[in-house]
């Protein structure tokens, strides 16, 4: 459902907002991307998008690549779609759902030459892992979304979950691991940013399609 924005008459912001958010026609069948941008070019997605600072932040170093970013809480697309609107911020969408259903059922096959996994919630308890984003579903249902070599970023502050990622990615079929060489262009989340400042170690993987 597209989120309810707030708008008055001469609202130019507000009705740009409206248009960043992307509400398929049915949530059944997959998108096209001519549906979800004018023009054609890389496509890059930011699996829980958060406040946005991160999604905003590679778009605006990337204007030549187009970028999704999915959140399922509707207070934070609503600001999001407002700041990217706000900042003329032409190649960007919001689609507003549970990561993995986006995966499974929205998104383009094929269509995905990044998919970047921020601080996901790491659901430390016992009985509440099997609400973690990076499971063995997961996994394969992005495979199909990447195109031939597209990659998956994951980074997290929390050394459990990522012991629980590394068994997940270790048996995870039609990726190989790659080194993931630090890049000054890569934007900092919110999170990290206060992680850093903390002196918190930050681990991260980098997978690719094969």
């Amino acid at each position: 459902m597209r989120a309810a924005f707030h708008t008055t008459p001469g609202d130019d912001i507000g009705e740009q907002a409206q248009r960043v958010e992307y509400a398929p026609a049915n949530y059944t069948d997959r998108a096209k991307l001519e549906d979800l941008f004018t023009r054609p070019a890389p496509l890059e997605i930011d699996l829980g998008s958060g406040e946005g600072a991160f999604l905003e932040a590679l778009a605006t170093r990337h204007p030549e690549r187009n970028f999704i970013g999915i959140e399922r809480l509707l207070g934070r697309v609503r600001k999001v779609c407002r700041s990217v609107a706000t900042h003329g911020l032409e190649n960007v969408r919001l689609l507003r759902i549970e990561n993995y259903y986006a995966l499974k059922h929205i998104l383009p096959l094929a269509s995905v030459s990044v998919a970047h996994v921020g601080f996901p919630d790491p659901w430390p308890k016992r009985y509440h892992q099997r609400r973690r984003l990076v499971q063995d579903d997961f996994m394969q249902a992005l495979h199909p979304v990447l195109v031939p070599g597209g990659e998956l970023r994951v980074k997290t502050d929390d050394e459990p979950y990522f012991q629980y990622m590394e068994k997940i990615f270790g048996r995870a079929v039609g990726y190989e691991r790659l080194e993931w060489v630090d890049d000054p262009e890569y934007p900092l989340t919110n999170f990290e940013q206060r992680f850093l400042s903390q002196g918190l170690p930050i681990y991260k993987a980098l997978l690719r399609k094969v």
